[in-house]
């Protein structure tokens, strides 16, 4: 090769260096956005534990002033505790169902560091608008004109008491949430039907299925709730959630439309969670969940049961949900309701729960208007032959737990148990 030959001409080497010039630019960018987040994060993190610390403070002050007997423990995470420990521990009051009772900012294209840059220019615009916008909003009475029938009295006695008990806990202990929280995050559970107006936040275990069937048919996607199956409720798409649309579009329907959330004793919901993921066949549950739980809290596993992850027990279940240092993370089947649906930063114009579900959800129908011939389903929708999660079968699951596992499950829900008056299923 001739020396006139490995010269650069002057094209060549403006295009290199415009080349190199962009690369450099756009790891600088992407590393000075990383910082930020970093730092963002680590902030937003050490505010939440004080909050969350001060809050825990109230409850625990206020329940103790009220009721000398009761007692919520320390945070387990800041606990150093063996789980298998027979130490006593002061637990909550007998078993009961309940008291008082008889996406992102936009679709992004381009460059992964364009599409970082984006997202974090959007969360600055997002933090400003939510404080313009008063957050949150106060509580709406319900419209209760399309209700015709009086057999509806004591469900809507109930209803009301419902609302005002998480209204009056939200404004005691208001630091539990913070609006700091990303919107399209807090949003990413609540369904959307607009024909009636509905916003439904999503809680599995808590017959969320039967839920969305009925959204598909208030929707006109079904003629009944029937005819859809689990594999078209869960994986169809046919439903759009409340993070789909634009800033205005959500605060547009959180203001307007019939805000629901139906809740579930923890403790029941957790068993159902377990008994569902873990005691049958699961293409994703086994392998994710199943095999990191069996390697980490199994002494002495097999082989099979390391290479399968099927056989998971409940009580190593438990110790993987109440482990700070996780193998695999959390799952929404198993997630908290404060952290699924936020019900101190989001208002709830109706809260039913899974204990008195086909009532709850059937006098909510009459409130919105739905067609007279539609009903809340009352079948279970997968493993139809096993006996449904209730009390009973909760408090054989809880024979395997030590005392002290069964106080940190509460620990672990305590929010939950409190925000919807719910007592331990345990004594």
């Amino acid at each position: 090769m001739q020396p006139s030959e490995m010269v650069m001409n002057p094209k060549q080497v403006f295009l290199s260096v415009l080349i190199f010039g962009v690369a450099g630019l756009l790891l600088f960018m992407y590393l000075q956005v990383w910082i930020e987040e970093q730092h963002t994060g680590r902030v937003e993190k050490k505010r939440e534990q004080k909050a969350t610390s001060v809050t825990r403070e109230k409850i625990q002050e206020h329940i103790t002033d009220q009721h000398p007997k009761f007692h919520i423990p320390d945070d387990p995470k800041g606990k150093k505790e063996n789980l298998n420990s027979e130490r006593p521990t002061r637990v909550l009051t007998e078993t009961s169902h309940s008291q008082g009772e008889n996406q992102s900012l936009g679709k992004t294209t381009g460059s992964p560091t364009i599409k970082l840059i984006e997202k974090h220019q959007g969360t600055k615009t997002l933090f400003k608008k939510l404080n313009e916008m008063n957050w949150p909003l106060d509580i709406r009475p319900l419209n209760k004109s399309l209700v015709k029938d009086n057999r509806w009295k004591k469900t809507d006695e109930t209803q009301e008491k419902r609302r005002s008990f998480l209204q009056e806990f939200c404004k005691k202990y208001g630091g539990v949430s913070h609006p700091q929280s990303h919107l399209f995050h807090m949003v990413s559970r609540i369904y959307v039907e607009d024909k009636h107006r509905i916003l439904y936040c999503e809680v599995p275990k808590a017959g969320c299925s039967n839920w969305k069937r009925i959204l598909m048919v208030l929707n006109g996607l079904a003629p009944s709730t029937y005819n859809i199956s689990h594999d078209a409720v869960h994986y169809g798409k046919h439903l759009k959630k409340l993070d789909s649309f634009d800033l205005k579009g959500i605060y547009t329907r959180l203001n307007t439309y019939t805000k629901a959330v139906f809740v579930r004793d923890p403790m029941e919901r957790l068993v159902s969670a377990f008994r569902d993921k873990f005691e049958h066949p699961n293409s994703y549950y086994h392998p994710v969940f199943g095999k990191a739980i069996i390697k980490k809290y199994r002494p002495n596993a097999c082989e099979e049961a390391l290479n399968n992850g099927s056989g998971v027990k409940f009580k190593e279940f438990v110790h993987y949900l109440l482990d700070s240092h996780r193998p695999v993370g959390m799952d929404i089947h198993w997630e908290k309701v404060s952290k699924l649906c936020y019900p101190c930063l989001i208002n709830y114009d109706f809260v039913g729960k899974f204990e008195t579900l086909e009532e709850d959800a059937n006098y909510f129908l009459q409130l919105i208007g739905a067609p007279k011939e539609l009903k809340f389903p009352n079948f279970k929708d997968r493993h139809s032959s096993d006996e449904r999660t209730n009390a009973q079968v909760v408090r054989q699951y809880l024979k395997d737990l030590t005392r002290t596992e069964r106080q940190l499950i509460y620990d672990f829900y305590y929010l939950d148990y409190l925000m919807f008056n719910y007592t331990t299923p345990f004594s």
